[in-house]
């Protein structure tokens, strides 16, 4: 396996420890092993558990998806116990994406964007001339970095407003629409709202970063290659000056 093929890797696995493994298990609990939800979302609990528990101990900071999906689940588990009214049972199924739009919003005011840890893979795409960019456009060592940061903002911010709203809309709905019509309504809903978020989210945030982020690559290499070139001359220029000052003697 190649370097890129690992740094790839590496980029990515944040991402599936804490999104891919907790819902891929939690459906491989439920279908594959035939558990009851309650207990397969108690089950696919532990890995994010772990991993916010390791982060919060061991490395004195949140990791703020690992977290996130531990809030879901638990709101999860919470609403596993209601039953009854068909339109309440419609409108519980907003509450998970209330939470995670919630957390996404706070993790915006707390200056910690969340969707950031989602959204970097896909524009550094293990590419270590990118990786660099990306470090120096968050750190503020760019002339482009706060604009970096407000569009990163701005990215997070869009989803967590998305996913609010798709919440407010089925609500609505499951209280105002016929229950039967709300049942394949409300998946079209949840469409239209990724969609939103991925045409919003892109305009505002990710389009400009990953274009921020191949700039200051291409730059930071033409540099290098500037600065490479004049060392090469001045090693030319030394060697040509070092006969001449022979025959000089």
């Amino acid at each position: 396996m190649t370097t890129n093929q690992h740094k790839k890797q590496n980029a990515f696995a944040p991402l599936l420890m804490d999104v891919a493994v907790p819902l891929g298990s939690y459906y491989l609990f439920k279908g594959a092993f035939g558990m009851s939800t309650f207990a397969a979302l108690a089950w696919s609990s532990v890995v994010p558990a772990a991993r916010t528990l390791w982060s919060a101990v061991g490395k004195r900071t949140l990791n703020g998806l690992a977290g996130l999906i531990l809030v879901v689940n638990v709101v999860g588990l919470a609403l596993s116990f209601v039953a009854g009214d068909p339109r309440l049972m419609l409108a519980k199924d907003s509450a998970v994406s209330s939470t995670v739009g919630i957390g996404i919003l706070v993790s915006v005011m707390l200056g910690k964007p969340m969707m950031t840890a989602g959204l970097k893979p896909f524009l550094v795409k293990g590419d270590a001339a990118r990786e660099a960019a990306w470090a120096r456009l968050e750190s503020g060592a760019s002339s482009a970095s706060a604009d970096f940061r407000r569009r990163e903002r701005a990215f997070s911010a869009v989803w967590g407003v998305v996913l609010l709203t798709e919440c407010v809309v089925r609500v609505v709905g499951a209280y105002t629409v016929p229950v039967d019509t709300m049942v394949w309504l409300g998946s079209v809903i949840m469409v239209v709202a990724v969609g939103l978020g991925i045409l919003v989210g892109g305009a505002l945030g990710a389009g400009p970063m990953a274009a921020m982020v191949v700039f200051e690559a291409k730059a930071d290499s033409e540099a290098k290659a500037e600065s490479e070139a004049k060392a090469v001359e001045a090693e030319a220029a030394a060697e040509i000056r070092v006969p001449e000052v022979a025959l000089a003697r």
